[in-house]
C-alpha cells in the first residue's frame, strides 16, 4: 500500500511540474512569437563567427559593417519584448530560483523566487549597452561579450520555463558553456543586476 501511495505522490509531482512548465512555456512563447529575436540572435552569432574567422582584413571589416543592422534590429526587438512582457501578470511571471523544479515552488517558497519581467529588463539593457559599446571595447571583445549577454538571456528563458538545472544543462549541451562562465563574460552592470535579482 505504501508503495502505491509513493508512486501516486511521485506521479502527482511530475504532473504538477509539467502543467506549471507548460503554462510558463505558453506564456513566454506567445510573447516571443511576436518578435524575431531568436532568428536575429542566430544571425548575429553566425556573423561574429564569420568575422572572427575571416583572414582578409577588408572582408572582415565588411562583415562587421553588415552586422550593424542585425545588431540594431536585435536590440530594438529585445527592448520591445521587455516592454511587452512587463505587462504580463505578476503571478504568471514569478519564477523559482531553486536549482531544481518543484511543484508549487513559487507559492511554497516565495523567498526563493524572482520576477522574470525584471530579469528580461536586465537582459534588454545589458544587450543594448554592449551593442552600443558604451565601454569602448575592441570589436572582438565586444562580440564575445554580446554573445555572452545573448546566451545568458537564453539561459534565463529556459530557467523560467523549466529550472536552473535544466537551463544550465541545455547551455552545456548546445554551447559547451557553463552558467558560471556566461555570467563571468557579460558586462559588469549586467552581472551585478542579475546577481542582485537572483541572489
Amino acid at each position: 500500500m505504501d508503495f502505491f501511495l509513493l508512486c501516486a505522490s511521485a506521479l502527482a509531482v511530475i504532473v504538477s511540474n509539467r502543467y506549471a512548465q507548460a503554462q510558463r512555456i505558453a506564456l513566454l512563447s506567445s510573447e516571443l512569437g511576436k518578435f524575431q529575436i531568436e532568428k536575429l540572435m542566430e544571425t548575429t552569432a553566425d556573423g561574429y563567427l564569420r568575422a572572427l574567422g575571416e583572414a582578409d582584413a577588408d572582408r572582415r571589416a565588411q562583415i562587421w559593417n553588415m552586422l550593424g543592422e542585425a545588431e540594431s534590429n536585435l536590440c530594438r526587438q529585445v527592448q520591445a519584448f521587455a516592454k511587452a512582457f512587463a505587462h504580463c501578470d505578476a503571478h504568471a511571471t514569478r519564477m523559482s530560483t531553486l536549482p531544481i523544479a518543484l511543484p508549487f515552488a513559487t507559492r511554497l517558497f516565495p523567498f526563493a523566487t524572482a520576477d522574470m519581467r525584471a530579469l528580461v529588463h536586465i537582459h534588454a539593457n545589458g544587450i543594448d549597452a554592449v551593442a552600443q559599446n558604451d565601454a569602448g571595447l575592441p570589436q572582438k571583445e565586444r562580440a564575445y561579450m554580446l554573445t555572452a549577454e545573448l546566451l545568458l538571456f537564453q539561459h534565463s528563458c529556459h530557467w523560467y520555463c523549466r529550472s536552473k538545472a535544466t537551463a544550465s544543462a541545455r547551455m552545456m549541451a548546445r554551447h559547451q558553456t557553463p552558467h558560471a562562465q556566461l555570467l563571468g563574460s557579460v558586462s559588469a552592470a549586467t552581472r551585478a543586476a542579475y546577481l542582485q535579482l537572483l541572489r
